[in-house]
């Protein structure tokens, strides 16, 4: 099996360049090569995906058997298209990484593969969607975009050459957002840590190298797949999570859970400042039973958890992204909330 990963350095595109060395693929890699660590064993090709002639290129490396595509998160749907129509004479396939943001509902209401998908065209630029700086209501660009992104490789391999999963959270070694280190830190220093919300909310965080592993199953499928990826609902809570960050450091340290209402009249941003703490009502409401029927498999969030806390303590550090820096609370703002519930 020969195939092409866009992106190749990064988290879930590194997962999967592992992931597809040790079956025995031969993998090659386009990205621009700025950032990002090369996997030994695959063959790299730099270059621009907004510049045709690059990816003009990367086809004469071809042809694979199919693409696993990672790298689109910032890119414009036309840029995507333009991609696509290019690779597609030289590639049997095409699996698209979306999002679950790609959907008209999240994250106010449960959703399934079958929910409205948001308006974002095939052909959009990358000001498609976007709102003005004083904008106050929900902020749908990015899904927009992706959604674009999908029609775009649809058009080109919606033949049934091609397969769209939409994860939620990614969670794992590797991780360049911030979310679970930032928990795996804030365990580590102990004392009194804010708990947000209902201990048994429902969250579902998937494990970046188990949607790594049912990328590479897509590229072996037939027909349009199209599906979710997140853990199952109800099988992991707030309070399973950060018991086992608190197990995996070996914290001394007391959550201390507060509603909802109290972190809400602080301000507390919610996402970001506590992260995964969301209370609109399809955050973590997905139904991803059609990966499951169509073999994903979803580790338990615990073993997510100790694997990331070992990855950190052996030094690693993730690819440094701006993101890292919207993730946490400030000590001081979290002792005064703590305060009020004490």
């Amino acid at each position: 099996m020969r195939i092409l990963v866009m992106g190749g350095g990064w988290f879930l595109g590194r997962a999967i360049v592992s992931g597809a060395l040790a079956r025995g693929w031969e993998v090659t890699t386009f990205s621009r090569g700025k950032s990002g660590i090369p996997v030994a064993g695959a063959v790299a090709v730099h270059g621009d995906r907004e510049r045709p002639d690059d990816i003009a290129r990367l086809a004469a490396h071809g042809p694979f058997d199919a693409v696993v595509d990672t790298s689109a998160s910032e890119l414009a749907p036309r840029t995507v298209l333009a991609g696509a129509e290019i690779l597609a004479p030289f590639v049997g396939r095409y699996v698209y990484v979306s999002t679950v943001s790609a959907y008209r509902g999240w994250p106010d209401e449960p959703l399934s593969v079958d929910s409205e998908v948001l308006d974002g065209p095939a052909d959009a630029d990358a000001e498609y969607g976007r709102l003005p700086d004083d904008w106050t209501g929900p902020d749908y660009y990015y899904g927009r975009q992706k959604a674009g992104a999908e029609r775009a490789v649809l058009r080109m391999f919606g033949d049934g050459r091609a397969s769209v999963l939409r994860p939620g959270v990614l969670l794992g070694p590797g991780e360049y957002v911030g979310r679970l280190p930032w928990w795996l830190r804030r365990a580590e220093r102990g004392g009194d840590i804010m708990a947000p919300g209902d201990p048994g909310r429902s969250i579902q965080p998937a494990d970046v190298r188990d949607v790594a592993e049912f990328a590479l199953e897509q590229v072996t499928r037939t027909g349009l797949q199209v599906h979710n990826v997140t853990a199952p609902v109800g099988r992991e809570t707030m309070a399973g999570f950060l018991d086992a960050c608190l197990s995996s450091t070996g914290s001394t340290g007391t959550l201390v859970w507060t509603p909802d209402e109290v972190l809400i009249a602080a301000g507390v941003r919610q996402w970001t400042e506590v992260p995964l703490w969301r209370t609109h009502a399809g955050a973590w409401a997905i139904d991803s039973s059609t990966a499951f029927a169509a073999g994903f498999r979803s580790r338990p969030l615990a073993e997510t958890v100790a694997d990331t806390w070992a990855w950190l303590q052996e030094g690693n550090l993730p690819v440094p992204h701006p993101r890292w820096a919207e993730h946490g609370i400030a000590p001081e703002k979290e002792l005064r909330i703590l305060e009020r519930v004490s």
